[in-house]
């Protein structure tokens, strides 16, 4: 069936969200949250520079960054012009300018998305105010990103950056899918529907639930790393395996597992035909995400298995929300169903 036009741009927003995900994840692997240290410009440029010799480091808010430096538990007073320079890592600038010029994307498509909802509106409302509240969330996390740059990374701040991301990621699923006249349903068995519907939404639960101790993990990486300078990882790395946050992401996950599993079984009994595409990309991506935390808890801490455990994370997320929502009962399955108790 061909999407409609409104279908396209929140398609395309969700996908610019989910690349921009992944590139963020890159962020965080390679340190360079702080390669920019001020916002919106980054070095006090729009453009950043390429070495420390570009940047005039007499108009940088030098007391600003002291600030943050107090905030992040340093000597306020070691900051300094040529702290600062010592500190210009041009891969670093570069990797977080990316990672904002990706967020252009997000904006366009999703204004975009909005616009073309005003047509939506008047038979489908509630997508139009899903449109409307994913810009919404989209400006917050704009706004958050800034927090994240002038609190130095500070601890709660990510975690909240993540949840609004994993809302923006439904609340545009929602859009993509319920814009048309007849949207994608999974031809289920009604006896069975219920049940399926509510092995899926545990399943999203536990999704949520994992990510967010994920961040917290993350989170507490940060927070070990501070007072391990230069010490590398693997001396430290027990230290974080000892942590709650590490303890219970690391075995909730088998939770995902069991409830995935249930939801597949599930849905070789009581749908027509079968898993099909989205039910084997939920399971595929859950496995996939249990191989890559036994590398890292087990091999070593790469940092593309980083990444692609964060980006699938988001990508589960996305597909998890599409099947729970094909298993609504379309309106002629409901005209069906009060026919049937009629009688």
């Amino acid at each position: 069936m061909a999407m409609t036009r409104f279908q396209k741009l929140a398609t395309a927003a969700l996908i610019s969200v989910l690349f921009l995900m992944f590139v963020g994840a890159i962020v965080r692997v390679t340190g360079a949250g702080m390669g920019c240290p001020d916002w919106p410009k980054c070095w006090g440029s729009l453009i950043p520079p390429t070495a420390a010799e570009q940047v005039d480091f007499t108009k940088l808010p030098i007391e600003r960054f002291r600030q943050k430096a107090e905030r992040m538990g340093r000597d306020p007073s070691t900051i300094t012009e040529e702290s600062l320079r010592q500190e210009f890592n041009p891969r670093h600038v570069w990797t977080e300018y990316f990672n904002r010029l990706c967020s252009l994307p997000v904006g366009f498509f999703c204004v975009a998305t909005v616009v073309a909802g005003f047509w939506q509106r008047p038979k489908r409302p509630l997508v139009f105010w899903c449109a409307w509240l994913a810009l919404i969330m989209v400006l917050i996390n704009a706004w958050m990103g800034a927090r994240v740059v002038f609190s130095g990374l500070k601890p709660g701040v990510l975690t909240t950056h993540l949840a609004l991301a994993m809302s923006l990621l439904g609340f545009l699923t929602y859009a993509a899918w319920a814009g048309t006249d007849r949207p994608w349903r999974i031809q289920v068995h009604e006896r069975g529907r219920r049940l399926l519907r509510w092995a899926v939404i545990i399943l999203l639960g536990t999704i949520i639930i994992e990510g967010i101790l994920g961040s917290q993990v993350r989170e507490q990486t940060d927070l070990l790393s501070k007072f391990h300078i230069k010490v590398p990882r693997a001396e430290w790395n027990e230290e974080l395996e000892k942590t709650w946050s590490y303890l219970i992401h690391r075995s909730f996950s088998w939770g995902v597992l069991i409830a995935a599993i249930w939801a597949w079984w599930l849905t070789r009994k009581h749908v027509a035909g079968g898993p099909k595409r989205v039910e084997r990309v939920v399971l595929g991506i859950v496995i996939a995400q249990m191989v890559l935390g036994i590398v890292m808890s087990q091999v070593h801490i790469y940092g593309w298995v980083q990444v692609l455990h964060v980006g699938l994370a988001a990508v589960l997320l996305t597909f998890c929300w599409l099947w729970l929502l094909g298993l609504t009962a379309g309106r002629e399955s409901m005209l069906n169903n009060k026919a049937a108790a009629v009688r």
